[in-house]
């Protein structure tokens, strides 16, 4: 899989702007309409939100137009990505205790599945240096 992706980075970035778009679907869409299912404050999601609207794009635009030197706009990526996942790590840590067990099973799946995709980019990064 890590050598498709090297000869195909683009795939990467793609993959990674639907993920942010998902994400965003998610927090708008379900999370912030069922907040009390949920229980994260709406001012997060909104920022989360967000956040995750400027990945999808930056990601969207790097698919679109990042020809060859692909690597650092790809770190880029992986960088937010883990950023991400840092700051939703922290915010359900700070408000576990208003967080019902939807939110944390939401939160925390989201978390594995980012990590993963960041473990991947960083191989990726890594192998196409060899």
């Amino acid at each position: 899989m890590i050598r498709t992706l090297v000869q195909n980075p683009n795939r990467l970035f793609l993959i990674d702007s639907l993920g942010a778009v998902l994400t965003f679907i998610g927090l708008t869409v379900v999370l912030m309409p069922f907040e009390p299912w949920f229980g994260m404050p709406r001012r997060w999601l909104v920022l989360s939100a967000i956040v995750a609207a400027g990945l999808a794009l930056y990601s969207g635009v790097c698919f679109l137009f990042v020809k060859g030197n692909w690597r650092p706009f790809l770190r880029v990526v992986s960088v937010a990505n883990g950023l991400y996942c840092a700051l939703t790590a922290y915010l359900v840590v700070a408000y576990y205790s208003q967080l019902t067990a939807l939110g944390v099973a939401y939160f925390v799946g989201e978390i594995m599945v980012i990590c993963g995709l960041v473990f991947v980019e960083q191989r990726v990064i890594t192998y196409s240096c060899r």
